[in-house]
């Protein structure tokens, strides 16, 4: 690192001023340099930007990294003044700078650097008048109420003072009464000098007594208790309020009004003992800022004229309070944090000082500038809101055990919490769950004490199975268990194998437990990944930063620009994928639970994205018909697979070629079961293989147990079939062929999937309704709420008011009707992410294509995309429903032109067997609805689309290289003709260090459907044609209309997402977005949204009629104009 020590006020002025060089010509302009000749032959002008600090604080590693990333501006030299020399010199023999860094630190000179600046007047970062506030806790007390930020109560006691009324105490058992204001116990006792650390917080008697003691940090101690709860008799001292933070502060690092970075840490006041990680560093979470907050830290660094500024922030009861306010401090071990704040502090010395020193500086992208990105039409548009809708990640298996109970004690618990209101009631909480355990536990030593009834004693296999399952883990999270009773006024109807009988017509109650569904290692790192996959969507990262994956929101999340909320269904899987996302997207680091606290709210209140709606009955009557539809013993006609296919669904047309008899193909899948759990019991017992590991610390009794349950279940005492287990059955032995195999070797295991998996396709999605009408009348009842908040989330970004959808989130901006052409710090990038499960996924879909949004014979486009959605037979793990809105600025603001949105979906993370996925139509096609192309561009385009296909072989090849080593072996084909297998075994890593690009213009970023695994290829002679499968026709772009520079191939990020199991060496490729369109107005969804939030709202009722072909005619002219960016 070059930067320079200077020991005197030598001043070389020659590049400046033109040869003289004595002291006197010295001026803002002046360089502080003894080797004369060194300036004199620099090429250009250069800003001496001078750090003026103690040597602990400007020798720090902090300042060090920030430094060195400043040199990389041609046009700064930073420049260290030796702490000797700051404090024995005269300022006159200080050296010479155009730009100060100077803060004050214990034994700094603050008066002699304020000399400094009057001499030499350079530009200023930090305001040095003001570091004598910040001083005294007094003084800045006062600045924060003047600037109207949020403060504990508090009251200040100046023992100091000649004002007797500034200096009265009254003390009492449990409180203090200061100058007339009463502070209870616990309340905290602060110096009014911010040097001094020593700080106490007194606890009432009833809590024990005594006082917590904070000091600086010594080794890992940051505070002790004493016993002692008398306040301190000598000092004068600030009293304030007592916080409940939950036992983490927040500290705030700004640099500059429009950038905060934030951390979260334990209290210093929890337990006093500093949690520091393997290299002894203390942990933090770097955490989001809400807008109020954000706000807060553009008001402290503007009041007190710090530029980089830290404070603490107290978030509690709903608000957020500033308890400290540090002054200069940077954040410590964080690469990002010294990125931006070099960045910032470079452009902004160089915006200030560039035209004085006539240096040729064009101003670069700013984070106060709006979130303009180009398009692949040349258009550049605002991006302004992003809406996902994302399933869970990879889970383990879901299980359920039902009983039918009557025992009094039962139905106390079901009256105690309400459950005769609804008729039903959710036990989650760890109270709850212990209560029902209490039972269970009680009933079961009535049963060996043999005073039970004969009910009771029948059921004493399943009262051991629910104390065990509840005893699993050693406490209660109320993440991974819950406990439902159902109230059957004239008992239960009962269909399953173990539930015959004739029907009782007393009351009684159903006990559903359910257990499993845990988010895998898998799941978090196929989460983690595709939020790190997200980021690529945001606009940043041109010039120095460009071809940096997701740079842009990066930066947007720690300024104004970014207003990210994320919601998570009450599931623990699904909470914990959102986390993991979060953690992905934001750059995050550390465990997910204090991610889940801080970035995750829990959407159960309203219903948002859980299913407790009136559509159970709806799908109800549809299983019944679906379970007698599937017991059909001979092979199907033609008119029973359109009786089990009302809508001409391609991927359960598919599904229903392949069973032929539903019986047959069930007791087929019977027969494996038993094959499998014979397997499992002979692995169990071997000693060379019982002792072996499975997947997640599952043991090979409860894999046993899980089959063994399944094979009881599937078939029924009547020797029907179960059909509601088929997709039990899919998705155990998905889960074992996925992550057991290995250890499993079940030989029939990929038949046992496959079929399971065909019956699936056709359950599954049938569940959800049969007919158009159920099918929307159910995908309503279950998203009406999510399709509200959605609109609402659209309609903020044309300056709608706050609705009921969206209370809370408001957010400061200009109305766009008087910002046509203002670059504002109001205009954001919206982002609302809600992380659900299968069910609400299916509806949404569900609703996007039977609700008439588009009329299918007028736009090709949507034709093609409903025909993809009718192809693909599974909502998988990370399946997403992306909805983009921009805005173009140089339409009118009341112009229906002006906010343009796109939708995307993903069907979600592959299976590691089943690879024939529909192409789809690729990623931002081309609407074919759009004017035709000329001659040129199409003979252009004919000749892309000839040579793209070489091209794209060669270069898929170079990428799949680059991710795996190749092991190939020749085989024949049934033709007899030689192939090559190719088999990939994957690196350490998940994705090539460098990016691979594209022929310059020739495809579009998007649509390679190839899978990890076995990829077959012919020989080299005759080239795969892969572009034919992997894109539409759609997806090639005219010679006239390419970028003028390469498009960065975005198969390493949305396209492929390979998403490594470290422990297993398996890889997980999501499939690629798919756009479903690109020409879509605001206007056109927000009536669409509306119509089916009302339709749902009064009753659940079939589209306008011709609902798939009819609709408002699609955009026409507007199509060709407002274009589509592209990721950057």
């Amino acid at each position: 690192m070059c930067i320079r020590l200077l020991e005197c006020a030598v001043c070389l002025h020659n590049d400046v001023a033109g040869g003289d060089s004595s002291s006197e010509g010295c001026g803002r302009l002046g360089v502080g340099l003894e080797e004369e000749g060194e300036m004199a032959a620099a090429p250009f002008k250069q800003v001496v930007v001078g750090i003026c600090a103690m040597e602990k604080k400007s020798g720090s590693k902090p300042m060090k990294e920030i430094l060195t990333r400043l040199e990389e501006f041609e046009y700064l030299r930073p420049v260290i003044f030796p702490e000797e020399v700051i404090l024995k010199e005269p300022v006159e023999k200080w050296p010479v700078c155009d730009c100060l860094i100077s803060f004050h630190s214990k034994g700094f000179p603050l008066e002699k650097a304020q000399a400094y600046t009057e001499l030499r007047k350079p530009y200023i970062i930090n305001n040095l008048d003001m570091q004598y506030d910040l001083q005294d806790r007094r003084a800045v007390y006062s600045t924060l109420q003047r600037e109207g930020i949020e403060l504990p109560r508090f009251a200040i006691l100046d023992r100091d003072s000649k004002d007797p009324s500034k200096r009265e105490l009254i003390e009492g058992e449990d409180h203090v009464e200061v100058n007339g204001v009463v502070f209870n116990k616990p309340f905290v006792e602060k110096p009014v000098s911010a040097e001094d650390h020593n700080i106490y917080i007194y606890y009432p008697t009833s809590a024990g007594g005594g006082s917590q003691r904070l000091f600086r940090k010594i080794g890992s101690r940051s505070s002790v208790y004493s016993p002692e709860s008398r306040v301190r008799k000598t000092g004068s001292y600030i009293y304030e309020d007592f916080m409940p933070t939950d036992g983490t502060d927040v500290k705030v690092y700004t640099v500059g009004p429009d950038y905060a970075h934030a951390e979260a840490r334990k209290s210093p006041a929890l337990d006093g003992k500093v949690e520091r990680d393997s290299e002894g560093k203390e942990v933090r979470y770097p955490v989001i800022l809400s807008n109020a907050e954000k706000l807060i830290a553009r008001k402290v660094c503007i009041a007190f004229k710090q530029t980089v500024c830290g404070f603490d922030l107290l978030r509690a009861n709903g608000k957020s309070y500033v308890c400290d306010v540090n002054g200069f401090s940077f954040v410590k071990n964080s690469s990002k944090y010294y990125d931006d704040c070099a960045k910032i502090l470079g452009n902004m010395i160089l915006r200030e000082l560039a035209p004085t020193f006539h240096i040729p500086w064009a101003i670069p992208f700013q984070l106060d500038d709006p979130p303009i990105v180009p398009t692949t039409f040349g258009k550049m548009m605002e991006l302004r809101c992003v809406v996902a809708v994302i399933r869970h990640g990879d889970r383990t298996p879901k299980q359920k055990m039902k009983m039918e109970v009557r025992h009094p004690k039962f139905f106390e618990l079901f009256a105690k919490y309400d459950g005769y209101k609804d008729g039903h009631v959710k036990l989650k909480k760890p109270k709850q769950l212990q209560e029902v355990l209490d039972i269970a536990r009680g009933l079961l030593a009535e049963i060996e004490q043999n005073r039970a009834d004969p009910e009771t004693e029948e059921k004493k296999g399943k009262l051991e199975q629910l104390k065990s399952v509840l005893e699993m883990y050693g406490h209660f999270s109320g993440i991974n268990r819950k406990v439902q009773l159902k109230y059957q006024p004239r008992g239960w109807k009962r269909r399953s194998s173990s539930e015959e009988g004739d029907s009782p017509r007393e009351p009684s109650l159903v006990l559903i437990l359910k257990w499993g569904g845990e988010l895998t290692p898998a799941g978090r790192i196929q989460a983690e990944e595709l939020g790190r996959i997200f980021r690529c969507m945001y606009p940043g990262g041109q010039g120095e930063y460009a071809g940096t994956q997701g740079l842009g929101l990066l930066r947007l999340h720690s300024t104004y620009r970014h207003d990210l909320k994320i919601y998570a269904s009450d599931e623990g899987r699904v909470q914990m994928t959102a986390a993991a996302f979060a953690k992905g997207l934001l750059a995050l680091e550390g465990e997910l639970t204090p991610i889940l606290v801080q970035m995750v709210k829990s959407a159960n209140t309203n219903g948002l994205l859980d299913n407790d709606c009136d559509s159970y009955k709806h799908q109800n009557m549809v299983k019944n018909r679906l379970h007698e539809a599937m017991q059909q013993d001979h092979d199907l006609t033609q008119e029973d697979m359109e009786k089990l296919n009302p809508t001409n669904s391609r991927s359960i047309s598919t599904a229903l070629e392949f069973i032929q008899n539903p019986v047959r193909m069930c007791e087929h899948v019977y027969g494996l079961i038993k094959k499998l759990n014979e397997r499992i019991k002979i692995r169990k017992e071997d000693q060379k293989t019982k002792d072996l590991p499975l997947y997640h610390g599952e043991s090979w009794e409860l894999m046993q147990r899980r089959w063994a349950k399944l094979e009881k279940d599937f078939r029924t005492k009547n020797r029907n079939f179960d059909i509601s287990k088929i997709p039990d059955i899919y998705d155990c032995i998905k889960y074992d062929l996925q992550h057991n195999h290995h250890t499993l070797q079940f030989e029939y295991a990929e038949e046992l999937y496959k079929c399971a998996k065909y019956l699936a396709d056709v359950v599954i999605p049938q569940e959800y309704g049969m007919t158009q009408q159920e099918k929307l009348a159910i995908g309503q009842g279950i998203c009406t709420p999510l399709l509200k908040k959605i609109r609402a989330d659209l309609q903020r970004n044309v300056g709608e008011e706050e609705s009921e959808e969206n209370q809370g989130e408001s957010i400061n901006r200009l109305n766009p009707i008087y910002s046509h052409g203002v670059s504002s710090p109001g205009r954001h990038v919206r982002t609302r992410l809600y992380f659900t499960s299968e069910s609400h996924i299916h509806s949404l879909l569900t609703v996007l294509r039977f609700g008439g949004l588009i009329d299918t014979m007028k736009d090709e486009q949507w034709h093609r995309a409903m025909d993809y959605v009718g192809a693909v037979s599974e909502l998988n793990y990370l399946s997403q429903i992306v909805i983009m809105l921009y805005e173009d600025p140089t339409k009118d603001p009341t112009s229906g032109d002006r906010f343009h949105v796109e939708l995307h979906f993903s069907p979600g993370v592959n299976c590691c067997v089943h690879k024939n996925l529909p192409p789809g139509p690729g990623f931002r096609p081309k609407s074919r609805n759009e004017p035709p192309l000329s001659p040129k561009a199409e003979a252009e385009m004919r000749r892309a689309r000839a040579t793209s296909r070489i091209e794209e072989e060669g270069d898929l090849q170079y990428i799949l290289e680059e991710m795996g080593e190749r092991d190939a072996e020749k085989e024949e084909d049934k033709d007899g003709e030689k192939k090559e297998r190719v088999h990939f075994r994957p690196r350490g890593s998940v994705f090539p260090d460098k990016y691979v690009e594209f022929p310059d213009g020739v495809m579009q970023p998007g649509g390679v459907d190839t899978t990890d695994g076995d990829i077959t290829m012919p020989n080299k002679s005759e080239p795969i044609p892969i572009s034919m499968r992997s894109h539409s026709d759609c997806g090639l772009v005219p010679v006239e209309l390419r970028r003028p520079y390469p498009i960065l191939r975005y198969l390493e990020t949305v396209l492929f997402c390979l998403l490594t199991l470290k422990a297993l060496e398996v890889f997980l490729p999501s499939d690629p977005w798919k756009t479903l369109h690109n020409a879509l107005s605001l206007r056109q969804l927000d009536t669409f949204l509306e119509r089916m939030a009302l339709a749902s709202s009064a009753h659940p009722s079939p589209p306008p009629k011709d609902a798939i072909n009819t609709q408002a005619p699609p955009l026409a002219a507007s199509t060709s104009r407002v274009t589509v960016p592209f990721f950057q």
